[in-house]
């Protein structure tokens, strides 16, 4: 007997990377690229988010199943190119590890969950200034900025670049993260949002485009 096909949101639950690909590729028969977007991939992945919060997944897993489910996106991703169907994004994101910071492992994972919820992410990297934020933000009007940082000493350079913001981009709301921050340093620093993980972020980002598509 054939072993039975493991159904999409298992494979990324599980974090099988090549078996997603496969099986989305398979399933473009039965449903629409979008269908799959909406009914596999992302409930998959609130599943997995949902374990990372409770403590039952860890962040291995995560990262494997952001990674399984970018694998079936790509292949929707790329079916969609072909025949003329373009993926609307939501709404643009701009993410940036503060200026001084060398660590983006956060960040990197947080733009691959926003990736598979369909925002268009701007990823500026890690040690950059404010300035270059807060242009970014400005040239792509982006309604969301997502801020890291992961060492005491660059808290400061994140305290100037939410002032900035506030003075140069009122429109854009700020949410920030990282192994150093609190709620409330976060809010004493002016920030809109502290994410204590990147499935957070993703919820945040949801809740900023509910009130800018409205």
């Amino acid at each position: 007997t054939t072993p039975t096909r493991l159904s999409l949101q298992e494979c990324i639950i599980k974090g099988f990377k090549e078996q997603t690909a496969k099986v989305s590729g398979e399933m473009l028969s039965e449903k629409t690229p979008l269908e799959l977007i909406n009914e596999e991939l992302v409930p998959a992945l609130d599943v997995v988010g949902q374990g990372f919060e409770k403590g039952t997944l860890f962040l291995p897993q995560l990262l494997m199943s952001a990674e399984a489910a970018k694998a079936g996106f790509e292949v929707l991703k790329a079916f969609m190119q072909q025949s003329g169907q373009v993926e609307s994004k939501k709404m643009t994101v701009v993410l940036a590890t503060v200026k001084g910071d060398i660590h983006d492992i956060g960040k990197n994972i947080v733009k691959v969950l926003l990736e598979n919820y369909a925002y268009d992410v701007i990823d500026l990297g890690k040690d950059v200034p404010p300035e270059v934020i807060v242009d970014e933000v400005i040239k792509t009007k982006a309604p969301l900025a997502g801020l890291s940082a992961l060492m005491t000493t660059t808290v400061a350079s994140m305290e100037e670049t939410i002032r900035l913001l506030h003075e140069k981009a009122p429109w854009c709301k700020i949410v920030v993260g990282g192994a150093v921050l609190t709620k409330e340093y976060a809010d004493s620093i002016g920030a809109d949002y502290y994410a204590k993980d990147a499935m957070q972020t993703v919820h945040f980002a949801e809740e900023v485009y509910k009130s800018f598509i409205n």
